[in-house]
């Protein structure tokens, strides 16, 4: 299993923390997901790109 991190800006509030983690916890290949206000640890078989996107695609701009 690979270990991703993820830093990025603009989350402020639990709702968006929230649909980020619903939102890498859908990705195929995906084992678990912390999410805080600065960024994602994220565990699992997948590429970093692919969860670039996925939480870009939220409006949150990744680091």
């Amino acid at each position: 299993m690979a270990y991703v991190s993820l830093s990025f800006e603009g989350v402020d509030n639990a709702d968006l923390i929230n649909r980020i983690t619903t939102a890498l916890m859908m990705v195929d290949g995906v084992e678990s997901a912390e999410v805080g206000r600065h960024g994602a640890e994220v565990d699992g078989r997948v590429r970093r790109e692919e969860l670039i996107r996925t939480v870009e695609r939220l409006g949150v701009k990744v680091k």
